[in-house]
């Protein structure tokens, strides 16, 4: 699938490639979303000082201020990303914790996971949610929600 953003067709790449290859973890900073983004590095965990969080700390303020890009992302891109990943997969983000379900490397939890972090994806490009099924049925969540309140 080709989009108009590089960077979004190559973070989908390699989450796709993680996923397959059973080496998607959200609790290994080299192996979780961004840290696959980020070709296995787990540079990006600098950035914030709570697993999950998105408030950077002054190293991810200087990179951000900075006009720093990782494989296309900036940091507070990068912690949206990760967060939306461990959402998915059920943990609860606070912002002075980070508490990880049981079962968490389930693959229906990894996809889970997966599933939020291609709609943050999207979001940041501006484009469609490609994991939305709904266009392939012609189904909106829209009408669905409709006949729930009637």
């Amino acid at each position: 699938m080709k989009t108009t953003s590089k960077r979004f067709d190559e973070a989908l790449k390699k989450l796709y490639t993680a996923f397959h290859n059973k080496t998607l973890n959200p609790e290994d900073c080299k192996q979780c979303a961004v840290g696959n983004i980020l070709d296995k590095s787990d540079i990006w965990k600098h950035m914030t000082n709570l697993h999950g969080s998105i408030k950077l700390n002054y190293v991810g303020l200087v990179h951000q201020n900075l006009g720093r890009r990782f494989n296309g992302y900036t940091p507070i891109e990068l912690l949206k990303i990760e967060a939306s990943f461990l959402e998915g997969c059920g943990y609860r983000l606070g912002k002075t914790y980070c508490h990880k379900p049981d079962f968490y490397k389930s693959q229906d939890i990894l996809f889970n996971g997966l599933n939020a972090v291609v709609a943050t994806l999207c979001e940041l490009d501006g484009v469609k949610n490609v994991m939305n099924c709904g266009a392939l049925f012609d189904y909106e969540i829209k009408e669905q929600l409709k006949l729930q309140s009637a």
